[in-house]
């Protein structure tokens, strides 16, 4: 019953004076308005942020053969052969911290089409999951290459923004012809505007196809030489010096031509792969994801305790450590802010309590002269406050919300409504109440009564 007679005290005052009541709230109503609009628009600007550098491969962990050394000289990562697409295939299945999985295959060469020719960037051997990985599911035009595509090495490509403006010049690119040293690929689709990375590097200058198709058409790995690096870089060269008196017996059936031999390619059991390009759910993860990859490829490589790996995985920690920079920074900002607002309206709350306990100073004293005790006055005042910031916040969170989605649907920027900020606000408003209250409410209790009864 006190509590509620001490509520019901509490709000008649504040009737008296209802336009200096709204006026003392109006500091918290602009501080907490504030707020939740900057969490907002910094929590959908946050979200923004990490989808962009998630595109520019945050998550993405890139598995590398290892090291081949022969007589105290390395031949550098990726001169040995151990990464297959049955490691990704396990890689996947075996570790929960990964999103996806797709194998790589390298090369570089001329593209032409009609007169036109173009040395892209990066042409890559892959599967649909590339897309997926990168974030790359949206295209400009036409549809991806399937796994059926894969399977068969089926001649089928993608093409960047950079490579289709170079090649058709503003003709329509879906379904025509390109040539890649002599095999032709038809164009299924083009993909979406990226621009260049972190590193200013083009990421539109690209060329996708099926990484069977790249390795055993284009790069022309055999059973006898599965390593498709070696066979660009030696392709079909002869040294004629060697065939000035042809020794060997006239062949009875001719050989295959190139062009049959591409057309109709040996299916290597346990192709080797260049890279294998991996994607952990969540940046939290990747350390997890690390681990799990290593420890397959371990077992499955029968790589034994103590023995080194023969591989390496590397993550993009620059960009992983510009994401968590950038989060915190904001997050410090917001804070800051957040302060400064609440701070200004906390003393705007003290100020007109101190007013008040003024103004109300006879009616402190005859309250205590009829038997209120000092407790009883520091409730009444600080119950004043608290509920003045309450009803502030209250407004507050309408005018913050508000606000974040007239700048949503004016500006275009990114928004996400924040629960945590909308709870935290209540609960700072109170504290505001109670913190910036006590003062003046612990003045009027400390009052004299007779020298309250005679204030003037």
């Amino acid at each position: 019953m006190k509590v509620y007679r001490t509520a019901r005290t509490a709000m008649t005052a504040l009737r008296r004076n209802p336009m200096r009541a709204m006026l003392t709230t109006l500091g918290i109503v602009i501080g907490v308005g504030a707020v939740i609009a900057m969490m907002e628009i910094g929590t959908g600007s946050s979200a923004a942020i990490q989808k962009t550098i998630a595109t520019m491969g945050a998550n993405v962990l890139l598995v590398v053969p290892g090291t081949a050394a022969s007589g105290g000289v390395s031949f550098g990562a990726g001169s040995v052969t151990t990464l297959t697409p049955q490691d990704g295939e396990a890689i996947l299945r075996d570790s929960p911290a990964l999103r996806n999985v797709a194998p790589i295959v390298r090369a570089r060469t001329q593209v032409v089409y009609g007169s036109r020719n173009w040395v892209p960037q990066q042409m890559i051997g892959t599967t649909p999951a590339f897309l997926d990985i990168r974030d790359w599911t949206h295209l400009a035009e036409g549809d991806a290459f399937t796994e059926r595509d894969v399977l068969n090495a089926n001649k089928v490509c993608l093409i960047g923004q950079t490579l289709a403006r170079e090649l058709f010049q503003g003709e329509p690119p879906i379904g025509k012809e390109i040539r890649v040293k002599n095999v032709s690929f038809r164009v299924v689709g083009v993909l979406g505007a990226k621009g260049a990375n972190m590193m200013g590097s083009d990421q539109d200058d690209i060329l996708l196809t099926p990484w069977t198709t790249l390795k055993y058409r284009v790069t022309g790995s055999t059973l006898s030489n599965p390593n498709q690096s070696a066979a660009g870089s030696t392709g079909s060269t002869v040294n004629t010096l060697n065939k000035l008196y042809p020794s060997e017996a006239p062949e009875i059936y001719p050989k295959q031509s190139e062009t049959q031999a591409a057309n109709t390619p040996l299916t290597v059991r346990f192709a080797n792969i260049d890279q294998l390009l991996t994607a952990a759910r969540s940046p939290e993860e990747i350390p997890a994801a690390i681990q799990q990859i290593s420890d397959v490829l371990r077992e499955r490589h029968r790589i034994r305790d103590g023995q080194p790996d023969d591989f390496t995985i590397r993550n993009m920690t620059e960009m992983t450590n510009t994401l968590t920079s950038t989060t915190r920074l904001m997050t410090n900002l917001l804070l800051c802010v957040a302060m400064i607002s609440l701070v200004v309206g906390g003393v705007g709350i003290m100020n007109i309590m101190l007013v008040s306990v003024t103004e109300r100073t006879r009616e402190i004293g005859l309250r205590m002269a009829v038997g209120a005790r000092a407790r009883d006055i520091l409730r009444q005042f600080l119950v004043e406050a608290v509920v003045l910031c309450l009803v502030g916040g209250a407004a507050g969170i309408l005018l913050g919300h508000g606000g974040s989605r007239l700048v949503e649907l004016l500006l275009r920027w990114p928004v996400a409504t924040s629960l945590p900020a909308i709870a935290a606000a209540v609960l700072v408003s109170a504290s505001v109440g109670i913190i910036f209250g006590f003062y003046p409410a612990w003045k009027a209790s400390r009052l004299d009564p007779i020298d309250a009864l005679r204030y003037e």
